[in-house]
């Protein structure tokens, strides 16, 4: 498929400074939302100006980003604040898969906010009326009418993590990851919003995103390009919280001690240093990791900044990351059959790429983690677990059931 089939040519950017919006999340027009939020900060989008479908390859990102600078380098920009956000922006979702299709969507409107200052972002074909910033439809919650299974039941995925151990245990491979998903069915179509605003609250420091019906909230940023500047959050090695604040301190130290999360941990890091390092001019990762605590669960954590060594985007960076032990493994392309081979399941963008890029090459990319696809009435849930030497597969069973309580919040409030 070539771009004139995806987007129109000659596209008119024009971004302006305005007064601070409030909530971002709120000010979404309509059910098809687009969003990026951290703390009250990001871009939100809504519309179609421009679609591009990657199709599958092991150059996909670097695809991406040419038919993107294709596309912008027609358009008419009008963007006095030239800061990352501002101006033209593509919110993209890939699939997990090398060989799955991915998009990139430029919305028609976008608003944004960061470091106190807010603006907003029209981008039509030329002659063309831009978006309002009315409120089309106001957002209904989900009404949840019950779950089912998805793919494996819960003891069809535990075995599946027993195989996985005895591969691992053999010396196939050091780590994998396994996921498995569950299915939510309303009375409705589900409007994103609903959902959207229900994780910003709960989780305001993790990024909650949507992207073509994919929405979710990460705790996990793969890449933030700003400038020559990169900055990554490797997380690997899960706990639950405590039911109380002893428990919650017994646990943390549990995690932090954990031969079997340190190795795993270790791997994720190890691989991100191994990725960034020929890029990079300096790079600076933690020798032992650290605690991240979220409101339902604990992760070991390794950030990661650095300097470029010349000039790539964003996406050009992310081809040198995905996937990440942390969501696959190692070695890469051994975890990647044994995936196919034991999930028995299309993860479609789960625990893939999610993010935007500007017409500068910035960006911010997390990994699909805590997140469902919005299908009509009927939302797919995901959660994934690292399986090494040591994992026990009731453990993992409960770990990844935790992993699917926030977006079970998120759609039953």
């Amino acid at each position: 498929m070539n771009l004139a089939e995806d987007a129109p040519h000659h596209l008119v950017v024009r971004t302006v400074p305005i007064t601070d919006p409030g909530n971002l999340l709120s000010r979404l027009p309509q059910p098809t939302a687009l969003a990026w939020v951290r703390h009250g900060e990001g871009i939100v989008g809504w519309g179609e100006a421009a679609r591009i479908t990657i199709p599958g390859g092991d150059d996909r990102f670097t695809a991406a980003n040419h038919r993107l600078a294709e596309l912008l380098d027609t358009a008419h920009i009008d963007d006095p604040l030239h800061i990352p956000g501002s101006g033209p922006v593509a919110f993209g979702a890939f699939g997990f898969d090398p060989k799955a299709e991915s998009t990139l969507i430029v919305p028609a409107a976008i608003l944004g906010r960061r470091n106190g200052q807010a603006w907003y972002t029209s981008i039509t074909p030329r002659g063309a009326t831009p978006e309002t910033l009315n409120l089309l439809h106001p957002p209904l919650p989900p009404t949840i009418t019950g779950w089912s299974d998805g793919t494996l039941t819960a003891p069809a995925w535990a075995r599946a993590v027993a195989q996985a151990v005895t591969h691992i245990r053999a010396g196939r491979l050091g780590k994998v990851v396994l996921a498995r998903d569950l299915y939510a069915h309303a009375t409705e179509p589900i409007d994103a919003r609903t959902p959207l605003g229900r994780l910003a609250t709960r989780f305001p420091g993790c990024y909650t995103f949507a992207v073509d019906g994919l929405i979710g909230a990460t705790p996990e940023l793969l890449i933030r390009r700003t400038g020559h500047t990169i900055d990554s959050l490797v997380l690997a090695g899960t706990t639950a919280r405590g039911t109380d604040p002893t428990d919650d301190r017994n646990r943390a130290t549990q995690l932090l001690n954990s031969a079997k999360d340190r190795e795993e941990h270790a791997y994720a890091a190890d691989m991100v240093r191994d990725a960034l390092t020929p890029l990079c001019t300096d790079l600076d990762i933690p020798t032992d990791p650290r605690l991240l605590t979220l409101s339902n669960v604990m992760h070991l954590a390794s950030p990661v900044h650095g300097h470029l060594a010349e000039q790539r985007s964003a996406l050009d960076v992310l081809a040198a990351l995905h996937p990440t032990p942390a969501v696959c493994g190692t070695p890469t392309n051994t975890a990647l059959d044994l995936i196919r081979e034991l999930e028995v399941m299309d993860r479609g963008r789960y625990a893939g790429p999610v993010g935007w890029t500007d017409a500068r090459g910035d960006g911010e990319w997390g990994i699909a983690l805590r997140c469902a696809e919005l299908t009509g009435n009927r939302a797919r849930l995901f959660a994934g677990c690292g399986i090494v030497a040591d994992s026990d597969p009731t453990a993992e069973l409960a770990e990844a059931q935790t992993k699917f309580r926030p977006m079970q919040y998120a759609l039953e409030g």
